[in-house]
């Protein structure tokens, strides 16, 4: 596996920061922002087991992609934590979204964590099935469900690097949006933590 740091922190586009890994010729990014603008293949939900709307992602989502979206996802019978469904984007930039159920936090829980890495690897399966390129994911299970910010970014990182690395399905370009600098700044120190030299940093 190859993976090399990209920083990218270009004062003059410090609005949105981005920091950028590639493994094995695919691009893993980070940056802080609203997922609902972006422009990748698909963009994941972090759905509750209904699929019918909620709060924080899920209801941004929602209002974003209008109607359209909850009318198909009441076709989709639920989904299982850990499990991840395929939507169309409708209003949304993204042609797509993938939803996908993270567990509710608890501390210690072997069980909890592999339902977490679960609900990344699934949603990459999912678009990799659909012969989708790109993908971009929140935190998920940072929000109401609990998941420690710290955490989370390391089961998430950890869990996409392999699947990237592992040469399967189509998905070229990962890209995790995260909704506060705080989180942001916990992703890439958990990315630099997982694989980085610190000599491999440079400035865009």
């Amino acid at each position: 596996m190859q993976l090399n740091i990209d920083d990218h922190d270009n004062p003059i586009m410090d609005i949105v920061p981005r920091y950028q890994t590639t493994i094995d010729d695919k691009l893993l990014e980070l940056t802080q922002g609203d997922i609902t603008q972006e422009h990748t293949d698909a963009i994941v939900n972090a759905a509750n087991s209904s699929l019918l709307g909620g709060g924080g992602v899920d209801g941004a989502i929602h209002r974003a992609a209008g109607p359209g979206l909850l009318a198909e996802t009441r076709q989709l019978g639920g989904c299982e934590t850990g499990d991840a469904k395929i939507s169309g984007g409708y209003r949304l930039p993204a042609k797509h979204v993938i939803h996908t159920v993270g567990p509710v936090y608890q501390p210690n829980s072997p069980a909890v964590a592999q339902a977490l890495a679960s609900a990344y690897r699934r949603s990459l399966e999912v678009a990799s099935d659909h012969h989708l390129t790109s993908i971009a994911f929140p935190a998920i299970s940072t929000g109401v469900y609990g998941y420690p910010v710290d955490e989370a970014a390391e089961i998430a990182l950890n869990t996409v690097i392999a699947y990237l690395a592992s040469g399967k399905g189509t998905i070229t370009q990962v890209r995790f949006v995260l909704f506060t600098e705080e989180a942001y700044d916990v992703f890439v120190e958990t990315l630099k933590t997982i694989g980085s030299d610190p000599d491999e940093s440079k400035p865009a």
